[in-house]
């Protein structure tokens, strides 16, 4: 296997691990009655068991020296800290104006905007979809709660779970196949 084919194994391992702890931290956002409760748990598990493969995989490719990209881990870390920070504030000003039940329906937003950042910096067009249907996700999270007595909580983290684990699943896959 080429170096090359090994630094694809190795992004790819990175996502699945990432996207699918992320998914499960999702997962627990809803507060949710039986049966669905239990599916949440189920999916938490198995977005856990895909992290923990993704990280078998950068295991595996540690193996080979993986070129590094000084230039794109600081554009990536500048994105991730201006999402936390735009996810972090925005939380605090909707917990201090009484809305707090936004919060995930402002931090889903911003976790599917960052997205659209990171396509050229991880090489991967994936994330462009993946960024809209979060978006949508907020969006619905939010039409949801003020439209009926669904909690913004349980379609956000519900769905953004799913998308999460789906794109870790996808992401083991590309690492699995080389």
């Amino acid at each position: 296997m080429s170096r090359l084919e090994f630094q694809s194994r190795h992004q790819a391992g990175l996502g699945a691990l990432y996207l699918g702890v992320f998914a499960t931290i999702w997962f627990s956002v809803p507060a949710a009655d039986q049966p669905l409760r239990a599916l949440l748990v189920v999916a938490s598990g198995a977005a856990l068991l895909t992290a923990v493969a993704g990280a078998v995989v950068v295991a595996r490719s540690r193996r080979v020296a993986v070129a590094r990209d000084r230039a794109a881990e600081r554009r990536y870390l500048l994105i991730v800290v201006a999402e936390f920070a735009a996810a972090g504030l925005g939380a605090a000003v909707l917990g201090l104006a009484g809305w707090s039940e936004f919060i995930p329906v402002l931090v889903c937003a911003v976790v599917g905007l960052h997205f659209f950042p990171l396509v050229p910096v991880l090489r991967d067009p994936l994330l462009r979809p993946l960024g809209v249907a979060m978006c949508a996700v907020a969006l619905a999270g939010l039409a949801t709660a003020l439209t009926s007595g669904v909690s913004a909580g349980l379609v956000v983290g519900t769905g953004a779970g799913l998308l999460l684990l789906g794109a870790a699943v996808l992401s083991l896959l590309r690492a699995v196949r080389g």
